[in-house]
């Protein structure tokens, strides 16, 4: 119970800073509006804490057992995100509520979770840190994807209504389009840490080999 306190303020750090997911359901609630961005929120809250509840009760042990797996899972997942960094940072300005580009599914928003780099970190680090080996490791594994069950919802809440009542703020197509660039930056800096780190282990590699 006194790692509750600690887990929460970690928990709530984690989720409302900027990364993958808020900038994204932040640039969905601008270009597609809250009611057709809910799928993408619904995603991301349920999509998260069912991918720390894998890893938690065992997936882990696969990546510790074969590291060249997970290395592979961030290299598709920083491939995507500089994809999709480019597709919001290229997006032509146009009416907001004629936006002609989807928003993401449920179904996508949730297996994002799995190659979004903030996303492992947040969730690999919550369970080394607050998991032990034991008995109580499957309790305290519910326990953290619990408090971070609690925290998706206000957190990517917050950047979806915040990118919808940037509407009346960016209704003129110069400001969409600085808006697109400014978020596909983002997009990319939140991912630098992950490509900084996929660098250094390759070059290891090399060294080595």
């Amino acid at each position: 119970m006194e790692s509750i306190a600690p887990l929460l303020m970690f928990a709530a750090i984690a989720a409302f800073t900027p990364g993958p997911n808020n900038i994204m359901i932040m640039s969905s609630g601008l270009n597609h509006g809250i009611r057709a961005s809910l799928p993408h929120f619904l995603g991301i809250c349920l999509g998260f804490p069912s991918m720390i509840l894998a890893v938690g009760l065992g997936l882990g042990y696969v990546f510790n057992r074969y590291p060249i797996l997970h290395i592979a899972l961030q290299v598709v997942g920083v491939v995507y995100l500089l994809y999709l960094s480019w597709l919001i940072a290229s997006s032509e300005p146009n009416r907001l509520e004629q936006n002609n580009t989807p928003p993401l599914t449920f179904i996508q928003a949730a297996l994002f979770q799995w190659i979004n780099p903030k996303a492992w970190i947040m969730g690999t680090s919550a369970l080394a840190a607050y998991t032990t080996v034991g008995d109580r490791s499957i309790v305290q594994t519910l326990i953290v994807v619990a408090v971070f069950l609690l925290m998706a919802f206000p957190s990517a809440g917050v950047w979806l209504i915040f990118g919808n009542g940037l509407k009346k703020l960016l209704s003129q197509p110069f400001h969409q389009r600085c808006f697109n660039v400014a978020m596909g930056l983002l997009l990319v800096l939140s991912i630098m840490p992950i490509i900084l780190e996929l660098g250094s282990a390759l070059m290891m590699a090399n060294l080595g080999s």
